[in-house]
């Protein structure tokens, strides 16, 4: 049974090298504060044990990919186990020589993995070189059964559809959960940086609004240095938070600083909100058949 009120939590952090082990520890510390306070359900944020290596095509950056289950897993599931808590992870999973994922794994409470998420939606852009590590996802949108619910998990770029969350939804997930790995181009005006995290703001607040369930957001903080001589290099713009099922912010963390967030949900006011604005009721289904192509020519 879904619980009456749900305590959730995030952390958000910054990476300073490729060593996993501290990377881990680090979250670590993070988990247990969060688990004092009483957070059943804790997200960690997108590829959480390593620097973002998108920012340049390097085939050695392979070697930081590790199979599922793995070392990443065991550590991970040993936390989920002992502080009995559901745990969501971002990993960077080697399923073949040559076929590499971006995936999202569940803990329930135990060191036996709940369930994972392949993102879908790869990026492609100045910075942001996803598509040369990361195959598409293969396993559809399908919420992830836990003891505290079905849990909508996404992975950053999945953000921007609102298809994925819809279908999340349509399963009945009772949460979206987002890891995420964003930032700014130091090139960019502040005009614009402002506008680029207005707008991915706006866009999971929305999803929020539209399916009537919490959104959680765990996104990467500090700056991380191109590898590319010239290139300016990633500021991860932090500012996690917690949406409400009428897209209302609950809580949020600062744009710079390691930090954590705790949230007690209320999922029966999100039972109601569900009841008063009856989206899925009105959808026309029977008019949306075009959806499924990529243009209408």
């Amino acid at each position: 049974m879904r619980p009456a009120k749900l305590k959730v939590g995030l952390v958000q952090q910054s990476v300073a090298d490729n060593d996993k082990a501290t990377n881990w520890n680090k979250s670590a510390e993070r988990i247990a504060k969060l688990a004092a306070e009483g957070c059943e359900c804790i997200l960690l944020q997108e590829l959480h044990s390593t620097l973002y290596f998108c920012q340049q095509e390097d085939t050695d950056a392979f070697d930081l990919a590790e199979p599922i289950p793995g070392p990443a897993t065991e550590f991970f599931g040993e936390l989920a186990e002992k502080h009995n808590i559901v745990l969501v992870t971002s990993l960077f999973e080697k399923r073949g020589s040559g076929l590499y994922h971006n995936t999202a794994v569940v803990f329930d409470r135990s060191k036996e993995i709940a369930g994972k998420y392949r993102k879908m939606h790869i990026p492609d852009d100045p910075g942001f070189y996803e598509k040369f590590y990361f195959t598409p996802g293969d396993m559809g949108f399908t919420p992830i059964e836990t003891s505290v619910g079905k849990l909508g998990v996404l992975v950053c770029w999945d953000q921007w559809y609102p298809e994925a969350a819809r279908l999340m939804a349509m399963a009945g997930a009772d949460l979206l959960f987002y890891p995420t790995a964003i930032g700014w181009d130091l090139t960019d005006t502040e005009e614009e940086r402002t506008r680029q995290h207005g707008a991915w703001e706006t866009i999971q607040r929305s999803h929020a609004v539209a399916n009537s369930v919490p959104v959680i957001v765990a996104n990467r903080t500090g700056f991380e240095a191109s590898p590319v001589e010239g290139d300016p290099g990633i500021q991860f713009w932090g500012q996690s938070f917690v949406a409400g099922p009428q897209g209302e912010i609950l809580a949020k963390a600062e744009a710079e600083g390691e930090t954590t967030l705790t949230v007690e949900l209320d999922m029966e006011r999100t039972e109601q909100v569900k009841r008063i604005w009856p989206y899925f009721r009105d959808r026309r289904i029977d008019a949306y058949d075009e959806l499924t192509k990529r243009w209408r020519d």
